[in-house]
């Protein structure tokens, strides 16, 4: 009578707690601020995501698992600095990510302005990306998924593998929000696939 019921979502880009009766009661990202002179953990969650890019040297971030949304992140950070010369941070990459990425073709392409330092003088500098070009950086981070699903549906028991068939693949977690990914892997798979309704929460609910 005295046990609590709760479910934890130790997530690639945030870490959730849900307590059955109250709904989630922590969402934080997966994120740790480490002093690397004495290893000392220095701040978690919110407060050490804020400091990325913005710490002196001794101070890093670590933890969060560089796949799924994390490494979206850092392939469009490679792909503005390989086209552009443009050096751009996270949180950047991260909101150019959630307002015009995409895993699969818009029926209306969009493109947004955003800032950073050019690599050839040091100088701040805006630049426009378009949509089509967030495709193309996230392409590869998108083929390992692919691939990872196939070979996973290849090593899966006849009897799961007719259940998947009938009733598709539910995806989960933030990265379930790129647009198109359900499209992608639809067509690489030729298996319905199906956003959970809230995939940022269901996993921990």
């Amino acid at each position: 009578m005295f046990s609590k019921d709760i479910g934890i979502d130790l997530g690639t880009a945030n870490t959730l707690v849900y307590l059955r009766g109250k709904g989630i009661i922590m969402r934080e990202p997966s994120v740790v601020a480490v002093d690397t002179k004495n290893d000392e953990v220095r701040s978690v969650g919110h407060e050490a995501k804020a400091v990325i890019g913005r710490t002196p040297g001794s101070i890093v971030a670590v933890r969060s698992v560089r796949v799924g949304g994390d490494e979206f992140d850092q392939s469009i950070i490679a792909y503005i600095k390989r086209k552009y010369n443009l050096l751009i941070g996270e949180r950047t990459a991260e909101q150019i990510k959630i307002e015009i990425g995409s895993a699969f073709e818009l029926d209306q392409e969009t493109s947004m302005d955003i800032k950073g330092r050019n690599l050839v003088d040091g100088l701040p500098k805006n630049i426009t990306v378009h949509s089509e070009e967030v495709r193309e950086a996230l392409e590869e981070s998108l083929q390992k998924i692919t691939d990872a699903i196939k070979e996973t549906l290849e090593r899966t028991p006849p009897e799961l593998s007719a259940d998947i068939i009938d009733h598709g693949i539910m995806l989960t977690g933030g990265g379930a929000l790129l647009r198109g990914l359900d499209q992608l892997i639809n067509r690489e798979t030729g298996i319905d696939v199906h956003v959970a309704e809230n995939p940022l929460d269901c996993v921990a609910v």
